[in-house]
């Protein structure tokens, strides 16, 4: 289907999710509605092994919000804004694709939640990101609380929430919020290349280290410690597993289902 503030790219197994509202991609309701559905559209499309959450707009990965959407909004509506955004979240989370963020310029608000819930942030060197909804009275609701303590740690998300401050990219790559910092000429090409490189793996040997990490790392040790044993007894009845072996041990090059 097609989607007017989604722009989607198939770049071989590299399925790009650019944000494409101009002039900051600032999201509101149409938006909103339409952030999950291009999502999936990616999600089930078979010759695409991994997603990339990026932007088409040169200066904002997003700006957010727009805030004329809040403009006399109450917890009725705010309570399906919240609804929307948490269905995305968990639909981010529960990708059995790898997901990667391609971080440009500006990033804060919701296009910055949903980078959080990517397994790796690339950010360009330019790139300026932050939680800035404390300055307007509000909490980041895209399942941002949540994404940032789990990635950047208790002391690290009080910090981000409560001084709702731009940073750097060199800042976030410290505290752990971005991964690689790239020079912005390169970063797509680069991200490119990590998707390309990811899309040589095993898809299911792939989700199960996504789910051990997203899902097992969610919960106390022991409850983790049993997501990895069914993944790993799944993994062990999947045909790859003994591919693999069998290539290792006949030193020649796997050949994945």
């Amino acid at each position: 289907m097609g989607f007017e503030f989604i722009e989607l790219e198939r770049k071989g197994p590299v399925g790009w999710f650019n944000f494409n509202r101009a002039p900051v991609n600032a999201v509101h309701w149409p938006m909103l509605d339409e952030l999950e559905p291009a999502f999936t559209e990616l999600h089930e499309d078979p010759s695409i092994r991994v997603i990339v959450i990026a932007s088409a707009m040169e200066r904002y990965f997003s700006s957010g919000a727009d805030l004329a959407a809040f403009k006399g909004i109450e917890g009725a509506r705010m309570g399906d804004w919240v609804a929307t955004s948490h269905s995305l979240a968990r639909c981010l989370r529960g990708s059995a694709k790898p997901v990667l963020a391609a971080i440009n310029g500006i990033a804060v608000g919701g296009g910055l939640e949903m980078a959080l819930h990517a397994d790796l942030r690339f950010a360009a060197s330019d790139a300026r990101l932050g939680q800035p909804e404390v300055n307007i009275g509000f909490i980041p609701p895209v399942g941002g609380t949540q994404g940032l303590v789990r990635l950047v740690g208790r002391s690290n998300a009080f910090r981000v929430l409560y001084e709702g401050a731009l940073m750097d990219a060199e800042q976030a790559r410290a505290i752990g919020l971005v991964d690689m910092v790239v020079v912005p000429d390169v970063l797509a090409a680069e991200v490119q290349a990590y998707g390309e490189m990811l899309a040589q793996k095993p898809a299911n040997t792939l989700a199960s280290i996504r789910r051990c990490l997203i899902d097992g790392g969610g919960r106390d040790f022991d409850a983790g410690l049993e997501v990895e044993r069914t993944e790993a007894i799944a993994l062990a009845d999947h045909g790859n597993f003994a591919e693999g072996v069998g290539a290792f041990l006949e030193k020649r090059k796997p050949e994945w289902k």
